[in-house]
């Protein structure tokens, strides 16, 4: 086995950890430190209406791990840097975080936020947040960046869309609050 080693190249690429022989360290050599898939939900409630913002929020934070590469010590950080979603209608959308929820945002539920989504037909969707991250590794002398991204998919999860129908009614919930569907 051989030992890491920081080896300094002058250029624009600085300070790079490399093994003893010149490789360059991987984000493929770092995965086994890779945080747990991001917790995804739907709201609200892992359902949403037809023509009307359904808003996804994925549990993202940066993740420091410690352990053994190439039989030395390590420290590795992963930063997430964008969060895809798939909504399982054929679309996805990217945001640099992994969204908050409405209540979070100060907003009203059904509103747009950067990480909603509108779908088009009522069924049942098999969704899923994709998060990719950077790393950066400490040997003992500071931290490194490691060039390149790892990806880690989320667990899928199904969510229900619903259409909505709407009827006319004689009085507004104010002027009768009693009344159905208020």
């Amino acid at each position: 086995m051989t030992d890491t080693v920081l080896r300094r190249s002058c250029g624009m690429y600085g300070v790079r950890v490399t093994e003893e022989s010149g490789q360059p360290i991987t984000i493929e050599d770092l995965a086994q430190f890779a945080p747990q898939p991001a917790s995804t939900t739907a709201e609200p409630g892992n359902i949403g209406v037809v023509g009307m913002p359904t808003n996804f929020v994925a549990t993202v934070a940066a993740h420091t791990a410690t352990g053994t590469l190439l039989d030395r010590p390590v420290t590795v950080r992963f930063t997430p840097v964008r969060v895809t979603f798939d909504h399982g209608d054929g679309t996805t959308s990217s945001a640099p975080h992994g969204g908050r929820t409405w209540s979070a945002l100060g907003q009203a539920p059904f509103t747009p936020t950067p990480t909603s989504h509108t779908y088009t037909h009522r069924g049942t969707y098999t969704t899923r947040a994709t998060v990719a991250y950077t790393a950066e590794v400490d040997v003992g002398g500071g931290w490194f960046p490691v060039s390149g991204e790892l990806s880690i998919d989320g667990a899928a999860r199904q969510i229900r869309i619903y259409e909505a129908t709407t009827a006319l009614v004689a009085r507004t919930c104010e002027e009768r609050p009693a009344a159905a569907g208020c």
